[in-house]
């Protein structure tokens, strides 16, 4: 079908989720007005009483969001004529829609910021609740896709858990770049109006007021930081979910998933597919497209606004809307995973990732460099031919490669103790991890 020119110019198809903001920030300015005598305490009353007015329609689904609107701001504009006819109009002085824009995208973003802080704290909250229960949880550590040495699966909970605490510590950081509000900008340079904003400010939970009119109308930094902060806790997300496939799958055997976040196959029924993992994956690609997508817009655009912004608006709601849904359901999903104890011990015990510690204890023999890498060949290739983890082959076994093995090996090469010699802080042990969930407690207080 094709599009007018008004349809391709109207941004009301995105931007009248806005609403709530739109009218919020204009009873504010209304009251602003009042107190500097720009409008009667009647007319303030008049505007604030048909303001709600709208906003009640809008929510009991009697307002039509139409290309007949430029934008929300025009909609509720007229809306609120039709209430209280046209004192509406002074609703409008001393403010500009680029103001009332940015405005609206701050208060918005604020709240979005919000709810993702809410949800990175329960992810936290439940990555140290498992790993509480899973200090003792024996598996193996991956490096390159490799079995590498051997960890604990708390081990592996808490460092996705510094991961998702850095994330919280950005968004925290954001809101208070986004959470500042612009002066009277006019279209950009200010007013002929003497006004005072932070009775304004404050009513609308804004910290402060941006230094410089041009600035407030031209800026959309703390937007792109905000998307940049959702990437990276995509990304983050991403990789646990590729951990949760992998570990899912026959070949680990780690974890189930519940059904609720799985699917079946028509044509493979004995497959579990993790379609809310993949998803999650799938879509963090999509928060990086709107990354590239703003900052793409912004790049060669003058002082000071745009008609380029308003596309602003489509990265921004959808960065925040995948990463609130993607947080969500996914930590739900592991709330919901079974762990598979015995098969990660199995793993990690038939990995043979002690033949480090089985080297350093023939070095502690005396035995050279050269020599101890041809016997841990040896040793590893038996063990596994003959079906066992090196820890359970027997000492005979064991000399017949060096007469050096005697009974002390065992102590080196148990896999409980490969784990617990870890003394470093920050390492796999049993006594650094206690300490780590120790200190996550301990910063609560």
């Amino acid at each position: 079908m094709k599009q007018t020119a008004k349809e391709f110019m109207s941004s009301i198809n995105v931007d009248n989720m806005l609403y709530d903001e739109e009218i919020k920030a204009s009873i504010a300015h209304a009251r602003m007005l009042k107190q500097n005598k720009l409008i009667s305490g009647e007319e303030c009353d008049q505007i604030i009483d048909g303001l709600k007015k709208v906003l009640a329609d809008i929510e009991a689904g009697e307002v039509e969001f139409t290309f007949d609107y430029e934008d929300v701001h025009a909609l509720i504009e007229q809306k609120l004529a039709e209430k209280v006819g046209k004192v509406a109009r002074k609703l409008n002085w001393s403010r500009s829609v680029n103001d009332q824009v940015v405005t609206d995208t701050r208060l918005f973003l604020r709240e979005e910021n919000d709810l993702i802080r809410e949800s990175l704290q329960e992810m936290l909250d439940t990555l140290e609740a498992l790993a509480k229960e899973h200090v003792n949880t024996i598996m193996p550590g991956y490096s390159h896709v490799q079995r590498a040495q051997p960890i604990t699966l708390a081990y592996h909970l808490l460092a996705y858990y510094q991961m998702f605490r850095r994330d919280l510590e950005r968004f925290e950081e954001c809101r208070e770049r986004i959470n500042v509000m612009p002066p009277d900008t006019g279209a950009m340079a200010g007013t002929i109006f003497d006004t005072d904003r932070k009775k304004m400010a404050k009513e609308l939970g804004f910290s402060g007021i941006m230094a410089n009119a041009m600035d407030a109308v031209a800026d959309r930094d703390f937007g792109m930081e905000f998307i940049n902060n959702c990437s990276i806790t995509m990304m983050h997300l991403s990789r646990f979910c590729e951990d949760l496939i992998l570990w899912s799958s026959v070949e680990f055997g780690f974890i189930e998933i519940d059904d609720e976040f799985t699917t079946g196959s028509r044509v493979l029924p004995q497959k579990k597919n993790l379609d809310v993992a993949e998803l999650i994956r799938g879509k963090t690609g999509r928060v990086y497209g709107d990354m590239i997508n703003l900052l793409t817009i912004f790049k060669g655009l003058p002082m000071s606004y745009n008609r380029d912004m308003q596309e602003d608006k489509y990265a921004l709601l959808d960065a925040a809307h995948t990463v609130e849904a993607c947080l969500a359901l996914f930590v739900e999903m592991i709330k919901s995973m079974k762990i598979n104890r015995g098969e990660m011990q199995r793993a990690a015990k038939y990995g043979y990732m002690n033949a480090t510690e089985l080297a350093k204890y023939l070095q502690g023999k005396g035995l050279d460099a050269d020599a101890i890498g041809v016997i841990i060949g040896k040793v590893v290739n038996y063990a596994i031919n003959n079906n066992k983890p090196i820890e359970e082959l027997w000492l005979d076994d064991l000399k017949q490669f060096t007469q050096v093995f005697d009974s002390d090996v065992y102590d080196k090469v148990a896999i409980r103790n490969v784990i617990a010699s870890k003394v470093s802080k920050g390492s796999t042990s049993f006594d650094n991890v206690q300490a780590q969930i120790d200190e996550i407690e301990k910063s609560k207080k």
